[in-house]
């Protein structure tokens, strides 16, 4: 007490020395001693003497006491140190206050979080679920959940979940399994469960803190994976072909049934370089050093390579792999496609088509030669034919027919003779190269090497090549299709009218150029108009000479070079040749 209200408060007034005794006190002391009451203050701060270390805390009691009257005498001042024991208690308050600030921000996290969380006991009784449970399952706040909890697992896992949460609690431990629980709709929807338990050694626990996570979508979307994955790989073991995967670094690790089972060996023996080790021993070298490339660029890997089979038969393959990025993965598939058969025939065909080749090189260069060789009979032929109808005469009525008749026969015959040949070297010619063309300026050369033909008929000729001027083809072969047909449009010109010919370049809606050769002459009668008669030595209009060869060089022309030729014409009004250099798509 000396302490509190200092050494020398001795016979003086508390009022007057209080020492460190708060100022409330010294109110409370004329009251208790008029009234007689006491009076008990917990944990006053008293300010210290000068000489104290700090502040404390006190319990005071205030007793009157009494003389021998039982009137009041004085006081009795009690006080109790219990600064330890309020400090204990400001800080468990503040811990208090952590505590509820804490309870609360994780309320709103678990709250707010997209699953349900909840809370049992060592009995099993739910003490706690998070509104998140009430919405999904559509219960109200009101209902018994450790009744109704079970009520709501799927029938098919509802006792195994039991007996797992159960063996949990016994051995307090924690859990983690997946079940279907009811939604509000009715449906049951595959669940995560986890929880653990809260530990305060060397106690059991007592609660289990846990949370439910719908993984519905995630669990289907797996199941979907491995079936499609079992899927892919019976369809895989099922086709007659080499199948296999490898990593990204070039290691095999997959192989189909069908791999097995053409080699003899199985995936072991395969190992991760199976296929190249099947290769015929002088191919394998060069088939890794590609493989090796591809991998380390990641470009596709095909190649053509003999591959030997469980019986020690090699048969050409062609082996083909890609590479598939999935995200950071890389994994490359392949496949090895026994083309053996198809080899051995590629190569009778090759033959075969030299063959054909020679034989029609020969046959070009026979007809050729016989066109050739027989101009010149024809030539003494004619000759002696006009030194005759000269010099002989015949007393025949029909003199001047059958002398129209063998000179018309001998003209024929030259004509064709020429048109072979024609024929032949116009063949030869397809083989020339392509070059950037004038049209413009080819269409005026073919013209005027026709001019004396054009100025016996009277012809005009428009030429229009704006929109398409330019052409890259074979310069002889476009000379030929055009020289072809303007001669045409001129011999078969109408006699009512003079000849009126078009010739106009432009591209397509596609923007492929077109050549299109338009006049007004006899016309033809067409079955189809884009398969005209193209047939060789075949005509319209026989009362004009000719040998029908012109429009089979225009059309075989044109074929070759991977375009086509439509026709539409009109009997008596003309004729309309429209030609599409390369073929559409």
């Amino acid at each position: 007490m000396y302490s509190l209200v200092g050494a020398d408060a001795a016979g003086q007034r508390i009022a007057d020395h209080p020492g460190g005794l708060p100022q409330a006190l010294l109110g409370v002391l004329a009251q208790v001693y008029a009234t007689g009451q006491p009076y008990v203050a917990k944990a006053c701060l008293c300010t210290p003497a000068p000489d104290a270390a700090d502040c404390r805390y006190y319990d005071l009691a205030l007793e009157p006491y009494r003389d021998e009257q039982e009137r009041v005498a004085g006081l009795l001042l009690l006080a109790i140190d219990v600064s330890e024991q309020e400090a204990t208690r400001q800080q468990a308050h503040e811990l208090s206050l952590v505590t509820r600030r804490l309870d609360a921000r994780l309320r709103v996290l678990t709250e707010t979080a997209p699953l349900i969380t909840y809370t049992l006991d060592a009995q099993g009784r739910c003490r706690y679920a998070s509104p998140q449970w009430y919405r999904f399952t559509g219960q109200p706040p009101a209902a018994d959940l450790t009744a109704i909890w079970p009520l709501l697992i799927h029938p098919d896992d509802r006792l195994r979940v039991l007996y797992e949460a159960a063996a949990a609690r016994r051995s307090g431990t924690g859990w983690n399994y997946e079940y279907r629980l009811r939604r509000y709709d009715g449906q049951y929807r595959w669940m995560l469960s986890r929880a653990l338990p809260e530990v305060h050694l060397p106690d059991p626990p007592v609660y289990w803190h846990g949370a439910l996570t719908e993984v519905h979508d995630q669990r289907e979307l797996a199941d979907a994976l491995r079936r499609g994955e079992a899927e892919v790989r019976f369809l895989a073991d099922s086709i007659p072909e080499l199948i296999w995967t490898a990593s990204a670094e070039g290691f095999i690790d997959y192989y189909n049934h069908y791999t097995t089972d053409y080699s003899g060996l199985n995936k072991e023996d395969l190992g991760p370089t199976g296929w190249v080790g099947l290769l015929h021993p002088s191919e394998q070298a060069e088939g890794a050093r590609r493989w090796i490339a591809c991998v380390a660029s990641g470009e596709p890997y095909e190649g053509e390579y003999r591959m030997r089979r469980h019986d020690g038969i090699y048969r050409w393959h062609i082996i083909r792999a890609r590479q598939l990025a999935d995200g950071p993965v890389l994994r490359w598939f392949g496949t090895c496609s026994d083309v053996h058969d198809q080899y051995l025939l590629r190569q009778v065909l090759q033959t075969q088509y030299d063959e054909l080749a020679r034989a029609h090189h020969d046959l070009d260069t026979f007809v050729y030669a016989a066109s050739h060789d027989l101009r010149q009979p024809a030539l003494n032929l004619r000759g002696l034919f006009d030194e005759l109808r000269r010099t002989a005469t015949f007393a025949d009525p029909d003199q001047a027919q059958l002398l129209a008749m063998v000179d018309g026969a001998l003209t024929q015959f030259d004509t064709t003779l020429h048109d072979l040949a024609v024929t032949v070297q116009t063949q030869r010619a397809q083989q020339d190269p392509a070059e950037v063309l004038d049209v413009g300026l080819i269409l005026e050369e073919v013209v005027l090497g026709l001019q004396p033909q054009v100025l016996a008929r009277q012809a005009r000729l428009d030429i229009d090549v704006a929109a398409a001027p330019g052409l890259v083809y074979g310069r002889a072969n476009l000379r030929s299709v055009v020289h072809n047909l303007v001669s045409n449009a001129l011999k078969f010109s109408h006699p009512d009218r003079p000849p009126h010919i078009v010739l106009r370049s432009y591209l397509t809606p596609d923007g492929e150029p077109a050549l299109e050769v338009r006049d007004n002459g006899l016309g033809m009668t067409l079955t189809d108009a884009r398969n005209p008669v193209f047939q060789l030595f075949v005509r319209q209009h026989t009362h004009i000479e000719g040998t029908g060869v012109g429009l089979y060089l225009v059309q075989r022309i044109v074929r070759s070079h991977g375009g086509h030729v439509e026709v539409a014409s009109t009997l008596g009004e003309g004729t309309t040749f429209t030609i599409f250099w390369t073929r559409p798509a």
